[in-house]
């Protein structure tokens, strides 16, 4: 499945628009609350284990976005849009959202 941002593929057709594709993944309540803590003590470090975790949910978010494409017949998203957003009563998860138009390219 090819997936770009951008509105078209250089080179290709866009044959059929299919609509609109999503995925989403969720990060656990603690996520936020332990990561912030974990920034504090490294102090200015990067913290591999919560970027393994935001690239997992990523991954999932587009595999998910994928999936719908090909149950629709597309082979290509194309327009992808990436967000991240706080979610909770105490803003302890967060979510990737990937969304894109499920096309067929000639």
């Amino acid at each position: 499945m090819l997936m770009t941002t951008t509105p078209t593929v250089e080179g290709k057709t866009i044959r059929t628009y299919h609509g609109v594709v999503t995925g989403e993944a969720i990060i656990g309540a603690n996520f936020l609350k332990d990561m912030f803590a974990s920034i504090r003590d490294i102090v200015g470090g990067r913290s591999g284990a919560y970027e393994k975790t935001l690239r997992s949910a990523r991954e999932t978010a587009f595999a998910d976005m994928a999936s719908a494409a090909k149950d629709l017949g597309a082979n290509a998203i194309v327009g992808i849009d990436l967000d991240y957003e706080v979610l909770g009563e105490t803003n302890g998860m967060l979510m990737v959202a990937v969304s894109g138009t499920a096309v067929t390219l000639a």
